[in-house]
């Protein structure tokens, strides 16, 4: 028997939306991922389209609903320019304020809404963690999207859909995200440390974070903002050299903070990506009781290259 009816991914046509999709689609009834594209179905997993602006049919998805997962977002693996910056802007508040608008003009509404956004929104930090309970916000243009992003989200009344906003850290596994770009470093023989290599990654594999989406569904007195890293985040040059010593290679040319900046310039991208220290500890997550699957950077790169 199944455990859940229904659960929506907006914008989940992406690289978590398909972890999420696969992992959940053995225990529920019906998965439905809002896309821009028409996508044939695969099993219970099927599309429906929509632009992230207006609302449409797709809105009848949204009915009896256990869980409505929104993922939408430009990725901000690019330059800030004005357009950029606008776009990243756009492709979160929009949704964002298009879905609570669905969810307050349907009967049946959603069980629990996350939106996922982001633990950088915390200021670099070196001295100590960050949590729920006393981590501080940071200054700089992706703080401010994390902060509007969020704002917008929780302004929206919905008394009956409860809210979580996932604060998710580097999301680390087999098929995309930051995991095969960091491998390909380390076999072209550039995976040393980037800039001193003292900054905090705060990480997670990708099994736990589908995990601790299930666990939070199931946890209905948990409600509001919650951090979703690892319990053990590592220092940049501890990971380098775990994906290195896990593949096979003992050496790796560490990449200066000087010429951090020259190659972001040249590949599109900024460089606080890289050289910000995030020091996340998902407080709540544990004091809730969940046991994360791959606490330790080693566990989730075995596993991830194994």
């Amino acid at each position: 028997m199944m455990k859940y009816k229904k659960i929506v991914l907006a914008g989940g046509n992406g690289y978590l939306g398909h972890v999420l999709a696969k992992h959940f689609s053995s225990i529920t009834d019906e998965i439905v991922i809002l896309s821009r594209k028409a996508q044939p179905a695969q099993g219970n997993i099927k599309t429906m389209v929509w632009d992230g602006k207006t609302t449409g049919d797709w809105t009848s998805a949204l009915k009896n609903a256990d869980l409505l997962v929104n993922l939408c977002g430009k990725n901000v693996n690019c330059r800030y320019t004005e357009k950029n910056k606008k776009e990243i802007f756009d492709s979160r508040l929009i949704p964002t304020g298009l879905l609570g608008k669905a969810i307050e003009g349907i009967k049946d509404q959603p069980k629990l809404w996350i939106n996922i956004t982001s633990a950088t929104i915390y200021r670099h930090a070196e001295d100590h963690y960050q949590d729920e309970f006393t981590g501080e916000i940071g200054e700089g243009f992706s703080i401010e999207v994390c902060k509007a992003w969020e704002n917008s989200f929780f302004e929206i009344n919905t008394p009956n859909t409860r809210k979580i906003a996932l604060r998710m850290g580097i999301v680390l596994g087999k098929t995309d995200g930051a995991f095969p770009r960091l491998l390909n470093l380390v076999k072209a023989g550039m995976g040393g440390k980037q800039g001193n290599g003292q900054q905090y990654v705060s990480w997670v594999h990708e099994q736990d974070v589908a995990l601790s989406i299930e666990w939070l569904l199931q946890q209905d007195k948990i409600a509001g903002i919650i951090n979703c890293t690892a319990p053990e985040p590592v220092k940049n040059d501890v990971l380098m050299s775990a994906i290195r010593k896990t593949y096979g290679i003992n050496f790796g040319l560490p990449t200066p903070a000087w010429l951090l900046a020259v190659g972001a310039k040249i590949i599109g991208t900024e460089t606080e990506l890289i050289l910000k220290s995030r020091w996340v500890k998902p407080t709540i997550l544990l004091n809730s009781g969940f046991a994360f699957k791959y606490p330790t950077i080693e566990r989730a790169v075995e596993d991830i290259l194994k």
